[in-house]
C-alpha cells in the first residue's frame, strides 16, 4: 500500500508520512544525528577551549592552590554529569514537563529568593548567583531559564482561546516575568533577566498573541531597561564604556574587558595564533574561561575558528525552530512551543555573548551555551537540549504512525 502523505496545523502544516502503512522500518528515526555531532563537537571544542583559557590561572595569587588542570577536569565532570541528566530526561514523555510546568516556574521562583539570604548564599564579585553545593555552585538563574520557557508554553496552551485579550492573556505573563525580574536583578543578574525576557515574549509571540499587544510590552521591557540603565551610575558606566572603549577614563576600568577582548581578536587574525598561543588570557583578558571564551577562540583560532562556532549555533537554533514548528504541525503546541523557547535561550544568549565579545553589545554577565566554563549551566544546557531531543524524538513516532 502507498503511504499516506496529509498535514494538519494552521499556518505552519508539514508533510507527515504514514511510515506504518509503507512497512518501512522506523530506521532510527527517533533522533537527530546531525544535531547530535553539532553540540558534541560545541562541547568537545569548549572544553579545549576551557582548558587553554584557564591553564596560566594558577599563577594568580587568587588560584595558587589550583593545578593548571583544576578547571579542565571540573568541566569534564560537569558535562559528564550533563550527559547523564540528558540521558535520563530524555525518556521524560512532554506530556509530564506539561502536567508539572507550572510547579517547575514555582521551585524556580523559590530558589532565586534562597539565593538571596545571606546565610545560603555568598557574595561574588558583589553578586549573590549561586548556591554553594559542595563541588558545585548552582545557579538558580540557570533553571529559571528552562522553568521559564515550560511555563510560558504551557500557559498559552491553557490562555489559547483568549490570547487576543491583553488583560487576560497577557497581564499574568507579564507579572510573573516581572517577578522574575525583580528577583534577578536583586542578585543583580541583568543578563539572565534579558534572556529570560526574550523567552517568555518569544513564547508569547509565536503562540499567536496579537501582534499589537507584543509591541506594546517590548516597548515596555525597552522602556523599563532604559530606566534601569539611567538610575544605575555604574550600568550607565558601563554603556558610556560600551560606546567609547578606548577612553582613557574606560580602557583600565568599565571598558577594560573589552578593550582586551578585542585586541585578542585583532591579534587571532584570520587563522590564529595557533592553539594554546593566546596573550590575552595570561592574566589581561578577566574571566576569559566563561565570558569572554570567545576571545580566546578569536585569537588562538583567528576568524576561522570564530565563524565556525558562529555557523554551528546558527544551525543549531535553525534547527531547534524546525523541530517545533513540526511539533506545532502535529497539533503538540506544548511540545513546539518548548522547543522553539529553547531555540531562544541558546540562540539568543550565544548572539549576546558574541555581541559582548565582539564589542557590539554592552558587557553582561552571559556565558557562551554549551562551551563557557559553568557547572549549573552546561547541565540545564545539555537537560535543555535533551527536551528538544524528546520533541523531536516524539514527532519522529506520530510520523511512523505511532503515538507520542
Amino acid at each position: 500500500m502507498a503511504g499516506r502523505w496529509f498535514s494538519r496545523g494552521g499556518n505552519q502544516d508539514l508533510p507527515v508520512r504514514d511510515w506504518v502503512s509503507t512497512g518501512q522500518p522506523a530506521r532510527a528515526q527517533g533522533f537527530d544525528q546531525t544535531m547530535v555531532w553539532v553540540i558534541v563537537a560545541l562541547l568537545a571544542l569548549g572544553m579545549v577551549m576551557v582548558y587553554s583559557a584557564s591553564i596560566a590561572l594558577p599563577d594568580n595569587p587568587r588560584f595558587a592552590r589550583y593545578s593548571p588542570s583544576y578547571f579542565l577536569s571540573r568541566h569534564v565532570l560537569f558535562i559528564a554529569m550533563g550527559f547523564v541528566a540528558a540521558l535520563v530526561v530524555v525518556q521524560v514523555p512532554m506530556q509530564v514537563w506539561e502536567k508539572y510546568a507550572p510547579w517547575l516556574f514555582v521551585a524556580s521562583l523559590l530558589l532565586l529568593i534562597v539565593v538571596l539570604l545571606p546565610f545560603v548564599s555568598k557574595p561574588v564579585n558583589g553578586a549573590r548567583r549561586w548556591i554553594p553545593l559542595g563541588f558545585i555552585g548552582f545557579q538558580p538563574s540557570e533553571l529559571a531559564k528552562l522553568a521559564i520557557a515550560l511555563y510560558a508554553a504551557n500557559y498559552m496552551v491553557r490562555k489559547m482561546e483568549v490570547k487576543e485579550r491583553f488583560f487576560r492573556a497577557v497581564m499574568p505573563m507579564a507579572f510573573a516575568v516581572g517577578v522574575v525580574g525583580l528577583l534577578l536583578l536583586a542578585e543583580p543578574d541583568m543578563g539572565a533577566f534579558l534572556v529570560i525576557a526574550m523567552i517568555a515574549m518569544g513564547i508569547l509571540f509565536l503562540g499567536g498573541v496579537n501582534g499589537r499587544m507584543f509591541f506594546l510590552i517590548t516597548a515596555v521591557l525597552v522602556g523599563a531597561f532604559v530606566v534601569m540603565i539611567a538610575l544605575s551610575d555604574w550600568r550607565r558606566e558601563r554603556i558610556f564604556a560600551y560606546l567609547n572603549p578606548w577612553d582613557e577614563k574606560y580602557t583600565l576600568g568599565k571598558a577594560y574587558q573589552l578593550s582586551h577582548s578585542l585586541i585578542a581578536f585583532g591579534r587571532g587574525e584570520i587563522f590564529g595564533q595557533g592553539l594554546g598561543s593566546s596573550v590575552e588570557k595570561l592574566h589581561y583578558l578577566p574571566e576569559a574561561h566563561t565570558d569572554f571564551l570567545l576571545a580566546v577562540i578569536g585569537e588562538e583560532l583567528g576568524f576561522i575558528g570564530v565563524a565556525a562556532v558562529i555557523f554551528a549555533f546558527f544551525w543549531l537554533t535553525r534547527r531547534i525552530f524546525h523541530i517545533g514548528r513540526q511539533a506545532i504541525a502535529l497539533d503538540r503546541v506544548f511540545s513546539g512551543l518548548v522547543a522553539q523557547g529553547i531555540g531562544i535561550w541558546m540562540g539568543g544568549q550565544a548572539f549576546i555573548n558574541m555581541g559582548v565579545n565582539l564589542g557590539v553589545l554592552p558587557t553582561k554577565g552571559l556565558t557562551l551555551p554549551l562551551m563557557s566554563y559553568g557547572g549549573s549551566a552546561i547541565l540545564l544546557n545539555c537537560i535543555a537540549m535533551a527536551v528538544v531531543f524528546r520533541v523531536d524524538l516524539e514527532n519522529r513516532q506520530l510520523m511512523r504512525g505511532g503515538r507520542a
